[in-house]
């Protein structure tokens, strides 16, 4: 059999369904590779979600905001209004249907401190007029909210945010969330490692509604992806050869 799967009639064929049977399981070992970075995943969100709320403080500047993300935080300081900015094209999903926005983005402050950090404090409408100025809050404040990262490495090229024109000092619309780039427009410094996103505190009745994500902890479809490739892999290089072989008898007939 494996003589007749070599020869100079069924060797192209053969090559073929080895390359395929080699790329079906690719595809099964990548699906496992997601399974497991699904699980680390959700672990990193389960464990920081459990712990309790942290006090952000002046003395925790330094702290590595992004391997704490989902970690519920606490923090008193003063929004700096004149340094907010808005995320174009946000959705904010109703029981009347999809609406379309604004994402609100403000710096705090830190109480103590003269470093700001970013605050996401949440949706707009698109039909109220882009105002930023409207959302000021003078005086101190104290905000509840989950620590998130801004992963800016999927971004597509063409979304990416224009560059500044001569004589412009900021940008107040962004397509996505670029923190470095946001830093370099403010005199205050700005923690780059992380952000807040606000926890709304009881009923909202006017903009921005605070919107934290709902995290989907399951561990997906992967396996069931990754046995179907293998399963496929297998009938092929299982059934080649009864093929060939069938063939061949044919044409001896």
């Amino acid at each position: 059999m494996l003589a007749r799967l070599f020869s100079r009639r069924w060797l192209l064929a053969t090559v073929l369904v080895l390359a395929a049977a080699a790329v079906m399981v690719r595809l099964g070992v990548w699906q496992l590779d997601r399974l497991e970075w699904r699980r680390a995943f959700n672990a990193r969100v389960i464990e920081q979600a459990n712990l309790a709320p942290m006090q952000l403080g002046a003395a925790d500047t330094n702290l590595d905001l992004y391997s704490m993300e989902y970690r519920q935080v606490q923090i008193t300081g003063e929004y700096l209004a004149n340094d907010a900015v808005a995320l174009r094209n946000q959705v904010w999903v109703t029981v009347y249907g999809n609406q379309l926005g604004y994402k609100l983005l403000m710096p705090l402050r830190i109480e103590g401190s003269d470093t700001a950090i970013l605050v996401d404090r949440g949706w707009i409408p698109a039909e109220q007029p882009l105002d930023l100025a409207q959302y000021a809050e003078p005086g101190p404040v104290t905000i509840t909210g989950q620590l998130r990262r801004a992963e800016i490495d999927v971004q597509l090229a063409f979304n990416a945010d224009p560059t500044l024109q001569p004589g412009e000092q900021r940008l107040e619309l962004w397509n996505y969330l670029d923190l470095p780039r946001l830093a370099q427009q403010m005199q205050t410094p700005l923690l780059t490692s992380g952000y807040v996103q606000i926890v709304p505190q009881g009923e909202q009745t006017q903009p921005p509604f605070a919107n934290p994500p709902e995290l989907d902890l399951s561990e997906g479809s992967h396996f069931g992806y990754a046995v179907q490739w293998f399963t496929f892999a297998t009938i092929l290089l299982a059934g080649y050869p009864f093929f060939a072989r069938r063939q061949d008898l044919r044409n001896e007939k």
